[in-house]
């Protein structure tokens, strides 16, 4: 065994002396001192060895490793010191850095944030639901049943018979109201899911929901809550308008529109030549939902609301394509 050990050493030392190139190197490598190489399969052989020949035998084997190792880097640092230079170091310390690319705050989040910043400092607390929802919490307890024409509004992802991927965030009105006595006011915002796709919709979005449920709430408390928010988001100087709607879960129910940011009110293709764009839509809790949560509607009413994150963000900054939220195009987060 020992004489074999020599042998092989002898032999690699003197196939390494020969080695002019970097990759016959690494060949070199596996040959000898990879997991399969010669060293490897000749201890293999140990195990037939007599007891009293073994701890000479793996004596040797180290110290042939360890040679055949010093001499392998040693043989890779003279090729190296050829190619690049003896002496001298593979990174020049003096060329100009590189500035490492910083990472932006995406306008969806961007905005997202300033609109929770916005509430929160009204009072309103942020909540937080499941994407994956019940068709109850998505639709029934919120005055949709299963035979409502408002279900085809939604063009709704069905993951099973009574499960959904969420179309809006409301259902967090219900169970927010499921789990706590009223005074309620709270946020939530997060991503939905609709089939729909097209230069103005994506088949996933973001939207705020917003919920607020007290002793005495009137339909002026929610025209003051969103004309404020309104003149934060968009300039104090922006106008607004409610115009009466439909949403099953609220009665009555309005629209809020802003004067185009586009024209300024004079009329475009944006605006459709009316001078006013939607932004979100509202309402007075409609006292059916109240029964799915236990409140009393003689004792107390309140106000909910819904928007587009994306259609706030194209507003705000002048986009006139939402696919470019999600196309990750350096060129376009840049600027945000």
């Amino acid at each position: 065994m020992i004489e074999q050990l020599r042998q092989i050493e002898e032999e690699a030392l003197r196939e390494l002396e020969a080695i002019e190139e970097e990759d016959r190197l690494e060949a070199f490598r596996i040959a000898y001192l990879g997991k399969k190489g010669r060293l490897t399969a000749a201890l293999k052989g140990m195990g037939k060895l007599s007891p009293e020949e073994r701890p000479e035998a793996g004596k040797t084997a180290n110290e042939v490793k360890s040679r055949l190792s010093g001499a392998f880097e040693a043989r890779k640092r003279e090729i190296e010191d050829r190619k690049y230079g003896a002496g001298q170091d593979l990174l020049d310390v003096t060329l100009p850095g590189r500035r490492p690319i910083r990472g932006h705050i995406h306008p969806i989040t961007g905005v997202t944030r300033e609109i929770c910043h916005i509430f929160e400092r009204m009072g309103f607390r942020i909540v937080k639901g499941p994407n994956i929802e019940l068709d109850y919490y998505n639709f029934e307890a919120l005055n949709i049943p299963k035979d409502h024409p408002a279900r085809d509004m939604q063009d709704t992802f069905y993951v099973s018979e009574n499960v959904v991927l969420r179309t809006h965030t409301s259902p967090m009105q219900v169970r927010v109201m499921e789990k706590q006595p009223p005074p309620v006011a709270v946020i939530a915002p997060g991503k939905v899911y609709r089939r729909d796709s097209d230069v103005t919709h994506t088949p996933m979005f973001h939207q705020v929901e917003g919920l607020l449920v007290d002793e005495g709430v009137t339909f002026g408390d929610l025209k003051g809550t969103l004309t404020a928010f309104a003149h934060r988001i968009f300039g104090r100087d922006t106008d607004v308008r409610f115009r009466p709607s439909f949403f099953p879960f609220t009665e009555p129910s309005a629209e809020m529109d802003i004067r185009c940011v586009i024209c300024g009110g004079s009329g475009c293709r944006t605006c459709s030549q009316t001078g006013w764009l939607e932004i979100l839509g509202s309402g007075m809790v409609d006292p059916e939902v109240y029964g799915f949560v236990g409140y009393d509607p003689e004792r107390v009413s309140g106000f909910a609301f819904g928007m587009g994150i994306e259609r706030i963000a194209m507003l705000k900054y002048g986009i006139d394509d939402i696919q470019l939220f999600f196309r990750n195009d350096m060129r376009f987060l840049r600027q945000f």
